[in-house]
């Protein structure tokens, strides 16, 4: 009888501290926070996959998801995955696409004074550069695009002195531009500035320019040299000339919506990451410029280095300084004039 009877509490206990276990699990299950669902971002552009550019952003964005332990999962999308420039430039407005990274100028259909970065000869080197976009140049521009709807990171990455390539001559001096069909982005600003050196700029989307030159609808193009070796230009063009007549950025921008709905942390995080990326990207294109004519070169592209003086006194003598002068008013161009000097 004792055995029955003790055989009979065990099984109660047993049962009771089975219910007990699975009340106290029940209760950590409701009581444990939950992981936030991944935050997920497609940031766009139109440069090649493989230049600084686009390197050191999806380093970044590899940190930011690490530092985020997942949760802010920014994936880039170069080459024109998502679009041309134009295009993604909607859709970021829109709040279809949540980031992009995009050249300054690109800008200067929505925001005019977002052109000044490509002022011809403003800036003589990297460090001029550096000081206006990081100063108060740059915080005019950046000011004037944040009303626009964008939240814009402090430091813009580097979009590299332009120079000029083409398949029947090189570009010695001004006199060799007239009546060249060279491609331009569709802006107002670059439109006008080639026009006045004597040209015939013609618009092409940046994804087109390859097949345009291989088949001549233009003429030649202008851009930097990790472009020129990124989109594998020296393909369809013998000669490049050195003229350094155009300088430009990248900015990082994300739709101000999306942006003001992250976590401060996130932002937090991001702006570090972003930020930290653009200063090593900017070093990175400087060494590379070092190397690229040598391999350019190896790949069977002629070298020569432009007249930039006489660029400069046709755009002077043509009234383009002054035009933009009057049409940007005071406060601009006298930011513009404390780093380059005077201009008009």
């Amino acid at each position: 009888m004792q055995d029955t009877r003790a055989v009979s509490e065990r099984a109660v206990s047993r049962r009771a501290f089975t219910a007990a276990a699975a009340a106290f699990a029940t209760i950590a299950f409701v009581r444990a926070p939950a992981r936030a669902a991944a935050i997920t971002w497609k940031c766009g552009n139109e440069s090649p996959a493989d230049i600084p550019l686009n390197l050191r952003l999806s380093e970044a964005f590899a940190k930011i998801r690490a530092e985020t332990n997942g949760q802010l999962d920014i994936q880039n999308y170069p080459a024109s995955a998502l679009g041309s420039g134009a295009s993604m430039i909607s859709q970021l407005r829109l709040g279809a696409l949540e980031m992009m990274a995009q050249a300054g100028g690109q800008f200067d259909s929505l925001v005019p004074l977002a052109a000044v970065e490509n002022m011809p000869f403003a800036f003589p080197n990297y460090e001029t550069a550096w000081r206006a976009f990081d100063g108060e140049l740059g915080n005019l521009v950046r000011s004037a695009l944040s009303a626009e709807g964008f939240y814009i990171f402090d430091k813009v990455y580097d979009s590299g002195f332009r120079q000029f390539t083409t398949s029947t001559k090189p570009i010695a001096n001004v006199d060799d531009l007239r009546g060249m069909k060279i491609r331009v982005p569709a802006s107002k600003f670059r439109v006008d500035a080639f026009r006045s050196l004597g040209a015939s700029p013609t618009p092409i989307s940046y994804n087109e320019i390859y097949t345009a030159l291989q088949t001549h609808v233009i003429d030649g193009q202008e851009g930097p040299l990790v472009f020129i070796d990124g989109q594998k230009f020296y393909e369809v063009q013998k000669y490049c000339s050195i003229s350094n007549h155009m300088w430009g950025t990248f900015y990082v921008l994300v739709n101000r919506e999306h942006w003001d709905g992250l976590p401060r942390k996130f932002q937090d995080v991001m702006k570090k990451h972003i930020n930290g990326a653009a200063m090593l990207q900017r070093r990175d294109d400087e060494r590379l410029d070092e190397t690229l004519v040598a391999k350019l070169t190896a790949r069977g592209m002629v070298f020569n280095k432009a007249d930039a003086a006489s660029f400069r006194a046709r755009l002077k003598s043509s009234g383009f300084y002054a035009r933009w002068k009057q049409a940007w008013g005071p406060k601009l161009w006298d930011a513009l004039e404390k780093y380059s000097g005077p201009l008009a």
